[in-house]
């Protein structure tokens, strides 16, 4: 799956994958009913790639709460943390690199009440009491490790692997080496929760050097998600073809000594894309036609949950039609930063989420997506167990926990480990490299063979440090 401009030896899946008049595209196009062979137009460099192997996941669904949530109050209880609370950091625990330095502040205890859920016990704060409902389904990873100390560094390496911007985020990489199900639809979405921008703006679904069709598609969260979706009055969709057909014709002889400028092919791409969704588009994000019953379990019905509740309604529907990779930013803006009042933010965010996601995971298990669809939870780092500004938190990248749902994750466990404080990872410790690395696994990708060839040097969403925790998705 690398690209270059050099001849490799190809296999025979990859030959079939790629050749867009071999005998796979043949048997596709009557399962599809459509005759491929007939069009004049290239193949769709979004079109759908056969896997390196079986994978139980098809899509992803990424709920990022984006400023950092504490793992020390929602998923990794250490009771050693209340009982030295006020005093230093002893001199046993290696003093971290904190983006505000405060390092010697007193430590922070932890307000919340424990308990264990589920038949595995998995502990669970009440900070988000739902989620017991949805115990047995987590694997929650409690050593997860970035570089980033600062929001712009982390939610870029959590993005997109580096904490310095211009590489293809994951998303895009996902899209690269699998494609979409769904022409009509964009094959990478991103929604935010506010108008607020992300860090670092939309570099953050961005597609780096990859080719700039892979970048995720930003929909607003509201009434109208997507801005000038129908036609102008007086226009019919046959006349908007045809101006769509005519211009994509001069667009695309302009492009044919240019192959090299993504961006155009991008352009030209988006232009088809953009009257396909016209037909499609505008069902697949109609949530009034959802049952009543089905908007209460995601929160629609409760002025707390109802924004979320949309974002992760409309993920469903999303996944249900082919949509391979759907972000949704929570707290954009980096307002899960809890440098002081922690309890106001935490408590508050906490409530915005808690319904929606739960709803998800029952909905999509209800209706068998949640084997094939990965769900994963979790912000750029974690928060430290030192406080800062009397009744908050600092950043901590050390040491902080995601967890995944679904798409082959064996649920009900706990993967490694942080110290007795929570500040840094001790077991089984997964730098980003690693939770990209094991994703793409989950989705049937070698990581190590989507590749793409960037000024002569082969590239990888890993920067070739990633390994594979199989544990997560195992029994």
């Amino acid at each position: 799956m690398s690209c270059s401009n050099i001849d490799i030896p190809r296999s025979r899946r990859e030959f079939l994958s790629r050749a867009g008049s071999g005998f796979g595209a043949v048997a596709l196009s009557a399962l599809a009913g459509e005759n491929l062979l007939a069009s004049s137009a290239p193949p769709s460099p979004v079109a759908a790639k056969i896997p390196h192997h079986f994978g139980r996941a098809k899509n992803v669904i990424w709920l990022f709460m984006e400023g950092g949530p504490s793992h020390l109050d929602l998923f990794d209880p250490k009771p050693l943390l209340n009982e030295l609370a006020g005093q230093s950091l002893p001199d046993s625990f290696e003093r971290p690199v904190t983006a505000m330095g405060e390092v010697n502040s007193p430590l922070l205890p932890s307000q919340r009440k424990w308990a264990q859920h589920g038949e595995s016990g998995l502990w669970i704060s009440d900070w988000l009491p739902q989620h017991s409902q949805i115990a047995d389904e987590l694997c929650v990873i409690r050593s997860c490790v970035s570089d980033g100390i600062n929001h712009a560094g982390g939610v870029c390496q959590m993005n997109t692997g580096s904490v310095f911007g211009g590489r293809p985020s994951l998303g895009s990489w996902i899209s690269y080496g699998l494609g979409s199900e769904n022409q009509s639809l964009p094959g990478f979405v991103v929604i935010k929760d506010s108008n607020a921008m992300v860090v670092n703006g939309a570099r953050t679904w961005g597609s780096g050097f990859i080719p700039a069709v892979h970048q995720g598609t930003l929909l607003e969260n509201g009434s109208e998600p997507i801005s000038n979706l129908n036609n102008p009055d007086g226009i019919t969709n046959e006349r908007q073809a045809g101006k769509i057909d005519f211009l994509n014709q001069l667009n695309r002889e302009h492009h044919a000594s240019r192959e090299s400028n993504t961006d155009l092919e991008a352009r030209i791409r988006s232009y088809e894309l953009a009257f396909s969704m016209q037909a499609e588009a505008p069902e697949a994000i109609d949530l009034d036609s959802e049952p009543e019953h089905i908007k209460s379990l995601y929160g629609l019905d409760q002025d707390d949950t109802a924004v979320y509740g949309r974002q992760c309604l409309m993920a469903r529907r999303l996944v249900e039609r082919g949509v391979r990779f759907i972000q949704l930013f929570h707290g954009a803006g980096s307002k899960w930063d809890s440098h002081s009042k922690m309890e106001d933010n935490h408590s508050r965010l906490c409530r915005n989420v808690d319904v929606p996601i739960v709803g998800l995971i029952r909905d999509l298990k209800q209706r068998g997506l949640l084997d094939e669809t990965l769900v994963i939870w979790g912000g750029e780092f974690g928060r430290t167990p030192m406080s800062e500004k009397g009744d908050g938190r600092d950043h901590n990248p050390t040491g902080f926990t995601m967890w995944m749902a679904g798409g082959g994750a064996r649920g009900g466990q706990t993967i490694g480990s942080t110290d007795e404080l929570g500040l840094h990872a001790t077991e089984d410790k997964l730098h980003v490299h690693d939770i990209h690395s094991t994703i793409m696994a989950m989705l049937g990708l070698d990581h190590t063979e989507v590749v793409y060839m960037h000024k002569g040097r082969p590239e990888r969403v890993d920067l070739n440090e990633g390994h594979v925790h199989e544990p997560i998705f195992r029994s």
